[in-house]
């Protein structure tokens, strides 16, 4: 695509690149390379030749960057005035210098019995060979190249500074591939740097910043979660059961579970990241689940006189299918998460098939095992154990419910009617910010500003940060990011990489500490100063395109301004190019045809004689075993003189040198400094850091700002960064669950072989989100991705205890009890095991909310919903199911006689 459109771009650009990299979009280590031996120059070839090709052939490695330092080039600065007077041009020596200094192959003789290969070697052999080669003249005389300028071997021009706390250094990133493991490759990166030192022992390699540190960490504090939450749970059953056996029997199932899990996780190329690892934290609860189920019947019918053999028989064969239908619904709640699209689902291909998988074993095991075990572990019951208060109570409570059904049921549709008006009312956001001990902050000067200015500036920056008794450390990155691609980027911008002090040694979280240090950075002038996400944009980033650029710029010019007048938004910038200072070079037409200069001649001239021939355009000299570039311009003095440029001499097509003030005229003018595109719309991007709001109260806000209510025609707005992300999240997760509670009552409707009482289930799964909306709203926290995770567990776990109460009151009404005892009955008998696994779940969970370690930030909304949910939903059903299943009966005895005469049966 690229070379069918390549004629219609300028000829004089550098060619268009294409690059393919498997990277993630940061680092996972930063270094520094330094020697008291070698210059900056030396240092950054070492990178280029040597380091980069090591690195690069680590397993798991994308990509090495090079940042900061100098690159060698051969610099033939010429004297505008000698130029006039031999009457030559730049653009001519540069010429002659890429046809005389090249090294060609000439073809081949044979000599006696050997063939021999003919190599010219026209190449100068050192920076003295290359001063003294003759450039020809016009005249047919010769001069040389030294008499027109100096010759030096130097370096080229510096579009990058890199700077750890204000000293000058050369580094160099690591990009791990997507799928890469980032603490092996951490691990071969250090060990190829310590054989690198080995080899080179004049060059110091230092870590200056790790994201590894973090991944490290947050594993750690999710295992021990984990195994925290499982011992809580194996607490909780021994508090009900009371027996050393029944408790081992249980809690063994976590690790029968779990190492099988690992085990399909590797077989599907899974790894142990922080969305497989939330998902172990989720399921540390629920992986008992089935077992205390089945222990708990199978103690039932022990204390009913019966042998621990029989009654293990007996209770499996009893409660058998709706263990499996509990944990197929669970299963079918999960799966739909790792298929949803978008970006979030990126996030969490991995998630719902983890959970599902080590369901599945949990399933096996308190089928096949579980019985097993008991049969021969568990003793018999010498003497009855009389009911606990709490069902006494519960069960004398259920039969006043009974008795007032439609008060009951009022109040159900209240708690649903006030569960929507908290989930609305509730702020939302995209994810919880997490302290990872370290920020980024952006520096962006004005248009037209120079390196030196940058750099002055990073200085000044680095000096207030440095003075903060939590920052550790300053990594400044000045100018040109990529500078792999030879591509120049802005020197007017530049990033800043804080790290700060571990959490435990600092007196403010690094929310807290971001928004003092704006207070004190946003008072320094002419400097836009903002810290960025790890997405590289700011909290809040929306976008306007169109093709009427004045349009465009007239109304985000607009949207700045009643931005500025939330009170959720600080540092409003844009993204609207601002004008810049140029020299326009401009031909005259009629002057330049009538003397025959081309438009392209005058470029070219310019060109050369400014900064030099394109990159790839470059002569290049092997010097000391490497391909050194030869860069022709003008002097510095001449460059910034506007009387020289209009004296520079150009080519013309009949051979004449003309001035190229005779042809075009040069003037100052101002320019648009770049120009970015969406959907090939022209687009300018507002951004804004978030003051004392969520993610999602800001763009509310926006939202009913007047320019966005009445966009002009030709005005689109479009979501990026967080924003767009924020949208993505509640559209996947809205799908997913649709899916889910679809293939959930498929699932009921295979149990109960009805179409009626699934519909009794499925009513009371909104009454668990209350629970989850009310945590997070006493906790003052977010509807952000991982409490919509959470939110998606419960109604699994909703699904669970409805299932083991309708089948129960099922069986026992085809046992002949009437419906009122066969309710009664049902509940008294399920009520122990629900309530036995809401706790053991909440105590697997209560670890991720008081954890003191990395990562708790995103676990511990997902904690809250998961436990305010339980608590609501495990008590609302024991009440509200048994009511909604009167009714739903009462709906069956109805409809079933007028279905049945409808379809002619008797």
């Amino acid at each position: 695509q690229i070379s069918l459109i390549r004629p219609l771009l300028p000829q004089g650009i550098d060619e268009p690149v294409i690059q393919h990299i498997e990277a993630d979009m940061l680092p996972i280590l930063t270094y520094t390379i330094t020697s008291s031996n070698h210059s900056l120059e030396q240092a950054s070839w070492f990178v280029d030749s040597n380091l980069t090709s090591t690195l690069l052939a680590i397993k798991g490695v994308a990509k090495i960057q090079r940042q900061g330092g100098e690159t060698r080039e051969i610099h033939i600065e010429l004297d505008a005035q000698k130029l006039r007077a031999y009457a030559i041009t730049a653009e001519m020596i540069n010429n002659q210098l890429k046809q005389f200094a090249l090294t060609l192959p000439a073809g081949r003789v044979n000599k006696g019995a050997k063939e021999i290969l003919i190599k010219t070697t026209g190449s100068p052999r050192d920076v003295e060979s290359l001063a003294g080669m003759m450039i020809p003249l016009r005249d047919g005389h010769s001069v040389r190249l030294k008499d027109l300028g100096s010759v030096q071997d130097t370096v080229s021009e510096t579009r990058q500074l890199a700077r750890f706390n204000h000293q000058p250094v050369v580094a160099f990133a690591v990009y791990r591939s997507q799928l890469a493991d980032e603490i092996k490759v951490e691990q071969r990166v250090t060990k190829a740097l310590e054989t690198l030192h080995q080899l080179n022992p004049s060059y110091t390699f230092t870590l200056i910043q790790s994201q590894v540190d973090y991944t490290k960490e947050s594993y750690q504090s999710a295992i021990w979660s984990f195994i925290e939450g499982a011992l809580l749970a194996s607490i909780v059953i021994f508090i009900f059961l009371r027996t050393y056996s029944a408790t081992w029997i249980t809690a063994i199932v976590i690790p029968l579970s779990i190492i099988p899990t690992f085990m399909v996780m590797q077989w599907l190329d899974f790894s142990l990241n922080i969305v497989s690892l939330l998902s172990l934290s989720l399921v540390s609860g629920i992986l008992v689940d089935d077992t205390i189920v089945e222990i708990e019947n199978i103690i039932r019918h022990i204390k009913m006189g019966k042998s621990p053999y029989q009654a293990a028989i007996d209770a499996a064969d009893e409660i058998g299918l709706v263990v499996v239908a509990t944990s197929a619904v669970i299963i079918a709640v999960f799966v739909p998460v790792s298929f949803m699209g978008g970006v979030v689902g990126q996030y969490f291909k991995q998630f719902g098939i983890t959970v599902a998988v080590a369901t599945f074993f949990s399933l096996l095991v308190a089928r096949l095992i579980t019985p097993v075990m008991a049969a021969y572990f568990l003793k018999p019951v010498s003497q009855p154990v009389p009911e606990p208060v709490w069902l006494v109570s519960y069960l004398a409570l259920l039969k006043k419910v009974l008795r007032n059904r439609k008060l009951t049921l009022l109040c159900g549709a209240f708690i649903v009617m006030a569960t929507v008006a908290i989930g609305v009312w509730l702020p939302t956001d995209f994810m919880p910010a997490e302290d990872k001990s370290q920020s980024t902050l952006q520096l962006v000067l004005a248009p037209g500003s120079r390196l030196a200015d940058t750099d002055l500036a990073v200085r000044q920056l680095s000096n207030i940060l440095l003075n903060d008794h939590d920052v550790k450390s300053v990594y400044a990155l000045i100018g040109a990011v990529d500078i792999d691609t030879d591509m120049e980027g802005e020197v007017r911008e530049a990033t800043l990489t804080i790290k700060l002090k571990p959490r435990n040694q600092r007196s403010q979280d690094i929310q807290t500490f971001e928004k003092s240090m704006l207070q004190v950075l946003s008072k320094l002038p002419n400097m836009r100063i903002g810290f960025l996400n790890e997405n590289g944009d700011k909290a809040v980033t929306l976008g306007l395109v169109s093709d009427n650029k004045d349009l465009l710029q007239q109304t985000a010019h607009q949207l700045e301004k009643e931005m500025r007048a939330l009170k959720q938004l600080s540092n409003i910038t844009s993204s609207a190019p601002l004008p810049r200072a140029e020299l326009r070079v401009i031909p005259r037409n009629q002057d330049a045809a009538r003397l025959g200069v081309s438009s392209e001649s005058i470029a070219n001239g310019v060109r050369i004689a400014s900064v030099g021939d394109q990159n790839a355009n470059l002569t290049r000299l092997n010097i000391d075993d490497r391909q050194i570039p030869v860069r022709i311009l003008l002097n510095g003095d001449d460059k910034i003189n506007t009387d020289f440029i209009n004296q520079l001499l150009i080519p013309s097509n009949t051979n004449q040198l003309i001035p190229l003030a005779a042809v075009a005229d040069v003037i100052l003018s101002s320019g648009t400094t770049s120009i970015t595109r969406f959907d090939r719309h022209r687009q300018i991007k507002l951004e804004a850091d978030l003051k004392h709001a969520t993610l999602g109260e800001a763009l509310s806000k926006i939202d009913q700002l007047p320019t966005m209510q009445h966009l002009p025609t030709g005005v689109a707005r479009f979501d990026t960064g967080d924003s767009e992300l924020l949208n993505d999240m509640f559209d996947s997760f809205s799908m997913a669950i649709v899916v889910g509670l679809l293939l959930v009552f498929a699932v009921l409707v295979l149990l109960f072989r009805t179409f009626f009482q699934p519909i009794t289930i499925m009513l009371a799964l909104p009454l668990s989100i209350s629970g989850a909306l009310i945590a997070l709203l006493l906790s003052q926290s977010a509807l952000s991705l991982p409490a919509v995770i959470g939110i998606l567990m419960l109604l699994g776990i909703v699904g669970k205890n409805g299932i083991l109460l309708v089948d129960f009151m099922i069986e026992h009404g085809q046992a002949g009890m009437s419906r009122q005892v066969a309710i009664i009955e049902a509940c008294q008998q399920r009520a122990r095991p629900i309530v036995m696994t809401t706790l053991a779940m909440i105590a697997g969970m209560l670890p991720v909310i008081f954890g003191l370690g990395a990562g708790t930030e995103f676990r511990t909304p997902m904690a809250l919903a998961v436990i305010g949910g339980l608590i609501t939903s495990t008590a609302l059903s024991l009440l509200f199911i048994p009511v909604i299943y009167t009714y739903v009966n009462d709906f069956e005895l109805w409809l079933q006689p007028r279905l049945n005469k409808l379809i002619g049966i008797t």
